[in-house]
């Protein structure tokens, strides 16, 4: 579930080509461990063929992926099990290998979602695989109207909604009952004695699953994407001018657009910096109804996006003056607005105006941002500890991290899995908490945590962290 580099500021520079970096990974790796077992403590990873590691990317269900410096994206992890979310992304193999893509050039970074894939070349390009429905099957519509698409635009493949994310039923309206909410919770704690290969729903045929080769999005001239994050069946992709591009699934409104659109075929840029009102004739209207109102909101929001999240169906962006966005499914609190609605356009986060925010990542009903200043918030759904305020609770409106761990250490970067959380600190200390079901945080045991609990590492220097779904990495620098 990654971030914009999952949650590194943007000042944050690459480890340098002529330091040795070593990469790190634990939590569920199929065809990397033993009979399948949980890798619970950080392992080192070999990459051969000459290469070296550049950065850490994540990964989806049972894959892990990196970029190396000769450009190439690297992944491995995965079994050959038919049914596995991997196989429709591709088969990563289980040793580190460079995955084959049409073009030969530079991948700087990639995100990977449920079952699909995308990547960032050198020159600002998007390639993406997987399930059919999360992959463009039309150009791009640089130009949206913020009523929400008409029902001819929506015409991608209104195919079987696979339950990936808390129950078998849709969750489509507004979630704002309470037995949702419970009859939710009741299903997540079951799952914790549930398989990883349980996650996907039965009912789900082959071919209702089946997958894409990569391809390249078209986005229209002149546009350079700078970063990419994949959620539960939708993408979200950053340009270098600040502008957020959207497709796939929309049911709860994670692709911004002001309505529940199931597929969006084509990529759609995202109104992220305007006010939520608008006059017919596209004039932006503020809340007291003049146009003075409406451009001190524009100045406070900012003037472009510098960060993005995607979870497992809600996302978030970050602007260039440190404001926190969020839309999508609301239903455990994961946009922070203080209600369980489901938000159907880019919404400041209120409770969070005039604290700057540096960092976001998001998880699948789950968000984390990071200040400026170090500190970390943590709002949504907490049945396993994920947000680390020492309980299960669902918080519905941000809250302050303030535990005995952390709370004298500078947290620099943040990420999330499906459903725990690990951080860096200035002071390069791991932290790690939430679901444990696979090793995933790196504490020798499978004991969920719901407080972050510091993650052994000896030998090394970290740089980077990045979690995918059931496992989490580590980018270090060899002393």
């Amino acid at each position: 579930m990654a971030a914009n580099d999952n949650g590194v500021a943007d000042e944050e520079p690459n480890v340098a080509a002529s330091e040795q970096n070593l990469v790190y990974v634990w939590g569920y790796l199929p065809g990397a461990s033993v009979e399948k077992s949980p890798i619970a403590t950080p392992v080192k990873v070999h990459l051969g063929g000459g290469d070296s590691w550049k950065d850490v990317c994540g990964g989806g269900c049972g894959f892990a992926m990196a970029t190396s410096e000769l450009g190439k994206l690297i992944t491995w992890g995965s079994a050959d099990d038919e049914g596995e979310c991997y196989l429709a992304s591709g088969k990563h193999g289980e040793t580190p290998e460079p995955f084959p893509l049409p073009s030969e050039t530079s991948i700087v970074t990639a995100a990977a979602g449920w079952a699909h894939c995308a990547s960032v070349t050198e020159e600002g390009e998007i390639y993406t695989w997987g399930w059919k429905e999360c992959i463009p099957s039309a150009k791009a519509v640089p130009d949206l109207s913020l009523g929400g698409l008409s029902q001819n635009e929506n015409n991608g493949s209104q195919s079987s909604i696979v339950s990936e994310l808390v129950s078998s039923q849709s969750q489509s309206s507004n979630s704002t009952q309470t037995s949702d909410k419970k009859s939710g919770e009741e299903i997540s704690k079951r799952r914790k004695t549930s398989s990883a290969k349980q996650e996907i729903d039965s009912t789900v045929s082959r071919d209702e699953a089946s997958s894409l080769p990569p391809c390249l999005v078209d986005l229209g001239p002149g546009v350079r994407i700078s970063t990419v994050a994949a959620g539960g069946r939708h993408t979200l992709a950053l340009s270098d001018t600040g502008q957020v591009w959207g497709w796939g699934y929309g049911g709860e409104g994670q692709l911004g657009l002001g309505s529940r659109t199931k597929i969006l075929a084509s990529p759609h840029l995202i109104p992220c910096i305007q006010p939520p009102n608008a006059g017919k004739d596209g004039a932006f209207i503020g809340n007291s109804g003049d146009a003075n109102s409406a451009a001190q909101f524009s100045t406070a929001t900012g003037s472009c996006v510098k960060q993005i999240a995607c979870g497992g169906r809600h996302s978030a962006v970050v602007t260039d003056t440190g404001v926190l966005l969020t839309f999508g499914w609301g239903l455990y609190g994961q946009c922070g607005n203080g209600s369980t609605s489901d938000q159907l356009s880019p919404t400041c986060v209120s409770s969070l105006i005039g604290t700057s925010i540096k960092g976001i990542a998001a998880g699948l009903w789950h968000t984390l941002c990071v200040t400026v200043d170090g500190q970390m918030y943590s709002f949504g759904g907490n049945v396993f500890g994920q947000l680390g305020t020492g309980s299960e609770h669902a918080e519905t409106l941000p809250r302050l991290l303030e535990c005995p761990g952390l709370k004298e250490k500078h947290v620099k970067i943040i990420s999330s899995g499906a459903r725990h959380s690990t951080v860096l600190t200035d002071d390069g200390q791991i932290f790690s908490w939430g679901w444990n079901k696979f090793g995933q945080l790196g504490l020798g045991d499978t004991i969920d945590r719901n407080t972050p609990s510091r993650v052994s590492i000896d030998g090394c220097s970290p740089k980077n962290i990045a979690c995918g779904w059931w496992h989490t990495m580590m980018l270090a620098k060899q002393p």
